[in-house]
């Protein structure tokens, strides 16, 4: 138990030892050697002088000739039982002891440097030449754990005001801090905004190529189409009609790609949205606040990609409603080289001129493709990407803005003309304004354990810019 007060850097140790004991065997002194080698801080402290033997006495020990200490040797002469019994108080031992040093044939020349109030007296310039020394780095380290205190309980977040005005003020601010770092998950300054690029460079072109043309145009169902295409009377020279329907039967694939684009965006930018939330670190004591926040954002992005999916079926419908011609004026019209010359004339024909319809729909497919590939990133990132970078919480901003036009009133606007407009009045704009302000603070409701958390921070702080005042105020005198 002693050692784990006389271990401690800080503590002054008394290591007392009975005058009729060898100090060589002091428990007091080994222990006290063990914990401050240096000896910095043991005082030696000899008590019962006046119970040694006659003819011996502690001098060598008192002036450092037996055991040597940083700081000197102090005799003492306390009450003896005899004197606990008779209750003599602590002034008159004190001043039995110093005649008792002063009348000392073996101690008398000592006598200025021993007793109680002398050993008291070292002990208390000792202390205050310690604090002196340590006071610099008390400082440093009470400012240091003030900068830290200040720093946490900035991003704990400062108790907001009572009044409608610093509350919306509050939740705006809330806003932008959010949408700063929504910004940044998208311009790459945070990670997450690069999977964007991965659906336009990776999935959509793996679905595009994914897509049954080589079923679709084959020679059955070519021949299929074009048959059902001319009806009743054959094509004279091209089956347009056939090409056509083959044409738009082709490009209708494209819807299932195009849509899958915007869906995968719009999971990418939802996700974002988590994670952007999850990472405003203004935004983490208010977690009604968060969930409005999310909710508006995510109806945002419903209607991005709703206007998405609407642009990039109007791409697809786009190039159904108007065919390049000039593609097919610039196609090879000569007959197919290697035709098998022992196939009957029509035969032969029939096949080879299937086969080249079903081949320039399919070039004409693989360009419409290569467009494709190229608009719809362009139409999804115009309708999603940069409308949620600019748009996302506006309607949110407007919602919060205009309380007093989206919610609940106390009257109605009836009630309000036919009974209450004259007399009434002021007192329906208190309500209101009491009916908004709960509204607004309902949004900025707290954790209970982190409000908890700063007002144990702020007392903390308080205490220790207190302590700092005390020391300043003494070190200085």
């Amino acid at each position: 138990m002693v050692r784990s007060y006389v271990d401690k850097p800080n503590s002054i140790i008394l290591a007392i030892s009975p005058a009729n004991q060898d100090i060589a065997t002091s428990d007091a002194i080994k222990l006290a050697k063990e914990v401050d080698p240096s000896g910095d801080r043991t005082f030696g402290v000899v008590t019962k002088l006046d119970l040694m033997d006659k003819g011996t006495n502690a001098v060598d020990v008192l002036e450092g000739r037996s055991y040597r200490l940083q700081h000197p040797w102090v005799g003492v002469v306390n009450r003896s039982q005899a004197d606990i019994n008779k209750s003599v108080d602590m002034l008159a031992a004190r001043r039995k002891e110093q005649e008792y040093f002063q009348s000392s044939p073996d101690y008398g020349h000592l006598a200025h440097k021993m007793g109680a109030e002398y050993l008291a007296k070292l002990l208390s310039e000792h202390l205050e030449a310690v604090i002196k020394a340590k006071i610099p780095s008390i400082i440093a380290m009470i400012n240091k754990t003030v900068d830290e205190i200040e720093a946490e309980l900035d991003r704990l977040g400062r108790p907001i005001g009572g009044d409608a005005g610093a509350q919306l003020y509050t939740i705006l601010d809330m806003c932008r801090a959010f949408d700063r770092v929504f910004k940044e998950h998208l311009d790459g300054g945070r990670p997450g905004g690069d999977r964007i690029y991965g659906v336009f460079d990776h999935q959509l072109p793996a679905a595009l190529k994914k897509l049954p043309f080589d079923k679709h145009l084959s020679l059955q169902n070519v021949r299929k189409v074009i048959s059902e295409a001319d009806g009743y009377q054959p094509h004279l020279i091209a089956p347009e009609q056939g090409y056509r329907r083959l044409i738009d039967s082709s490009l209708s694939y494209f819807r299932g790609p195009a849509e899958a684009s915007v869906d995968a965006v719009h999971l990418v930018l939802k996700e974002l949205v988590r994670r952007s939330i999850a990472a405003t670190e203004e935004l983490k004591r208010f977690p009604t606040l968060q969930s409005d926040i999310a909710a508006a954002a995510n109806e945002s992005l419903e209607r991005f990609r709703e206007d998405g999916r609407k642009t990039v079926i109007r791409l697809v419908d786009m190039e159904a409603s108007y065919l390049t011609v000039e593609f097919f004026r610039k196609l090879p019209t000569e007959p197919d080289k290697g035709a098998n010359n022992n196939t009957p004339a029509n035969d032969r024909y029939q096949d080879n001129h299937l086969r080249r319809i079903g081949s320039n729909v399919s070039s004409y497919i693989g360009m419409v493709c290569d467009t494709l590939r190229n608009t719809i990133p362009k139409a999804v990132v115009h309708c999603q990407v940069k409308e949620a970078k600019r748009n996302l919480l506006n309607r949110f901003y407007a919602h919060v803005g205009s309380k007093e036009v989206s919610e609940p009133r106390v009257f109605t606007v009836h009630d309000i003309i036919h009974h209450f407009i004259l007399k009434h009045l002021s007192f329906f704009s208190i309500c209101f304004h009491i009916t908004q302000k709960k509204q607004l603070s309902a949004m900025l409701d707290e954790d209970p354990g982190l409000m908890e958390k700063r007002d144990s921070l702020v007392k903390k702080l308080e205490l220790y810019k207190s302590a700092r005042n005390e020391i300043d105020s003494v070190a200085w005198k």
